[in-house]
């Protein structure tokens, strides 16, 4: 069983994956966070995120256990993060890795839940379930601020919400699997929906599609 999710940065994905795996016992990827590894490792080294060579290494280089530093959930690691997403040579060397969560989850799970930018349209095509999650640009760059401000960051509201465009204008642009919904997709705008809403409608939708017996 493999479920996909894609959206843009700030649509509450990420929360309604890890919800969704919870429940249906299944393995989660978060693989917005390989992008943030790799944009990460690209600065960290003193690199320019935009240089295709040093990005490309480092997406080559990229392993599992570096997605656990908690400098990934920083503003610049998410900046870097859309950067490095626009080159195809980063995109084509975490094609495979994604692909093969999918396929052979980790820890004996019968199945994958996977969020991002592209499951839907690209890793995952033939997934049972896949939903496009989205929300207001206002509304998620306000969840972003509250987010930054709780983890004891510094945020500025209006900065946030230039960097969102910034970010949503890039993904949309870029010629390597550009944001969109898959064809099949369940669109989902959480824009008046809490959590809670949010993961109930995202529920029905794939018992809906996959059985009730799940």
């Amino acid at each position: 069983m493999i479920i996909a999710l894609d959206g843009p940065a700030a649509s509450g994905k990420g929360t309604l994956a890890r919800r969704l795996a919870e429940h249906f016992d299944l393995a989660h990827l978060d693989t917005g966070l390989l992008y943030r590894a790799v944009g990460h490792a690209v600065r960290k080294a003193g690199h320019d995120p935009a240089d295709p060579s040093a990005a490309e290494a480092a997406a080559q280089a990229l392993a599992l256990s570096d997605l656990d530093d908690p400098a990934l959930r920083s503003d610049a690691a998410g900046q870097a993060a859309s950067q490095v997403a626009a080159i195809p040579g980063v995109r084509a060397a975490l094609v495979e890795l994604q692909r093969r969560f999918a396929r052979t989850p980790p820890g004996g799970k019968r199945g994958a839940v996977l969020d991002g930018r592209d499951i839907g349209t690209v890793i995952c095509p033939d997934a049972e379930a896949k939903l496009y999650v989205t929300a207001s640009r206002e509304v998620r760059a306000e969840r972003r601020h509250k987010e930054l401000l709780k983890s004891g960051l510094d945020s500025i509201y209006a900065r946030v919400l230039r960097d969102l465009e910034e970010r949503d204008a890039r993904d949309a642009a870029r010629v390597a699997a550009p944001l969109k919904p898959a064809a099949d997709a369940f669109v989902l705008d959480t824009t008046a929906l809490d959590a809670d809403q949010a993961f109930k409608t995202a529920l029905d939708y794939i018992l809906s599609r996959c059985g009730r017996g799940r």
